[in-house]
């Protein structure tokens, strides 16, 4: 990533807990190393899944898409134990990028509530594929209505595929619980 950063103290109570479940990344600098792997299975509720795993020097980021038919929408899982379910919307912009735009999110487990806005933040994703550089660009910001915008990265990178039927998706890459709740 060419840049990860986050509004400091203000904010880092909020990541060093999210870090305990892979929910946030806390590091932040230029030029850091990052992978992300993604993959797509189907969940022990038989939906299907793609997993995006990133992994920073200091952190990990975990999530798991699902879309959920009844709503029409799709639903990203956050962290290795789905504490919080995100409604996301996406769109294309004027280069054929992708663009995900976060909704309300709602904690999951024993409470299931919905979290007021000014507790959470609002996450904007760009992605497309730049044909000089011949590597995928990615931004990322989150904003919160009260502090503005708290964290987010941006850089590129490049992809390899494998071959899922001959390696399968390694363990460490799906949830260690899952929620049956949209």
């Amino acid at each position: 990533m060419n840049r990860v950063w986050n509004a400091g103290p203000v904010v880092r109570p909020f990541l060093s807990l999210g870090r305990r479940r892979n929910i946030l990344a806390t590091d932040t600098g230029t030029n850091l190393p990052f992978t992300i792997e993604n993959y797509p299975y189907a969940d022990s509720y038989g939906r299907e899944t793609v997993t995006f795993v990133r992994t920073f020097p200091g952190s990990r980021f975990d999530a798991t898409m699902i879309y959920d038919p009844a709503q029409g929408e799709i639903v990203d899982y956050l962290g290795t134990h789905q504490h919080l379910a995100v409604p996301l919307a996406l769109s294309v912009d004027d280069r054929g990028g992708l663009v995900i735009r976060s909704g309300r999110q709602r904690l999951l487990g024993p409470l299931a509530l919905p979290l007021p806005a000014s507790a959470t933040g609002t996450a904007v994703v760009t992605e497309h594929y730049d044909d000089q550089a011949e590597r995928f660009r990615i931004a990322v910001t989150v904003s919160n209505p009260w502090l503005g915008r708290v964290f987010g990265y941006w850089g590129s990178f490049t992809v390899s595929y494998v071959d899922l039927a001959q390696h399968g998706v390694p363990a460490s890459v799906r949830p260690r619980r899952e929620d049956a709740r949209r």
